[in-house]
């Protein structure tokens, strides 16, 4: 494997977005056996889907669907024919980054809050709520990787840099901080929202934040798939630890 060509080569479309679409198709697939239509998701699909819904009703969830399939295939078929097919080994060298990445994820994020509140804080540990079962609680894990990234991290962060960008007229690293720093606060504040949103706790929102910051960092540098893998798996690692 050639490591210049494997870490430039890994961001791109045709490596990052396959990469995520055996993500998606699990939490999908799991999201319908265990809850249906109308059961329980993660927060972000819900989010997502039914602002779809709310303009186009049942047939806004087909727009949905229409959209982010297609706008993965063209970018995959357009990588694919400018720079050649994907070397399947670099696919297992992605996944063994994103274990990686997911099992030293919490104890960074831990220590890094811990000195931002100026407390002997090492890992703090986020547990989902326990009333969920374990099938469920991987399932929302998984959503929590496609869809929170899509959404915190493709969207989000993505208009808040266009924005300060082009909008405010701001250099692009000004523009960078700035967006990374709104979206992670946007992005732990959303763990709070809503029925099934956790109690606020200085900690835990803090804790949150500096996750939203480090994903946004391996967004870019490592691509959407690596980061959708590792919130996936750490929030998998995270819910069998509880059991």
């Amino acid at each position: 494997m050639a490591t210049g060509t494997y870490w430039s080569a890994t961001r791109a479309p045709r490596y990052s977005l396959l990469f995520a679409l055996p993500l998606l198709l699990v939490y999908e697939s799991l999201a319908r056996a265990l809850s249906g239509d109308e059961g329980i998701r993660n927060g972000a699909d819900v989010l997502l889907k039914s602002l779809f819904v709310v303009l186009g009703g049942r047939q806004g969830l087909t727009v949905f669907a229409v959209i982010l399939l297609g706008t993965g295939l063209v970018l995959v078929v357009r990588d694919w024919r400018a720079n050649g097919a994907p070397v399947g080994r670099y696919f297992a060298g992605m996944l063994a980054e994103s274990v990686a990445y997911a099992l030293l994820f919490g104890t960074v994020t831990g220590l890094l809050t811990g000195l931002l509140l100026n407390g002997p804080l090492g890992l703090v540990i986020m547990l989902q709520d326990r009333l969920m079962p374990l099938p469920t609680q991987i399932m929302v894990s998984l959503g929590a990787g496609i869809y929170e990234e899509i959404l915190f991290r493709v969207i989000i962060v993505s208009a808040l840099a266009k924005l300060a960008g082009s909008g405010f007229g701001w250099r692009p690293w000004v523009a960078g901080v700035f967006a990374t720093l709104v979206g992670a606060l946007i992005f732990s504040a959303f763990h709070y929202i809503g029925p099934l949103g956790d109690t606020l706790d200085i900690g835990s929102f803090v804790f949150r934040m500096v996750a939203g910051v480090l994903l946004s960092g391996l967004f870019l540098m490592r691509g959407f798939g690596i980061a959708a893998w590792t919130h996936a798996l750490y929030d998998v690692f995270l819910a069998l630890r509880g059991f």
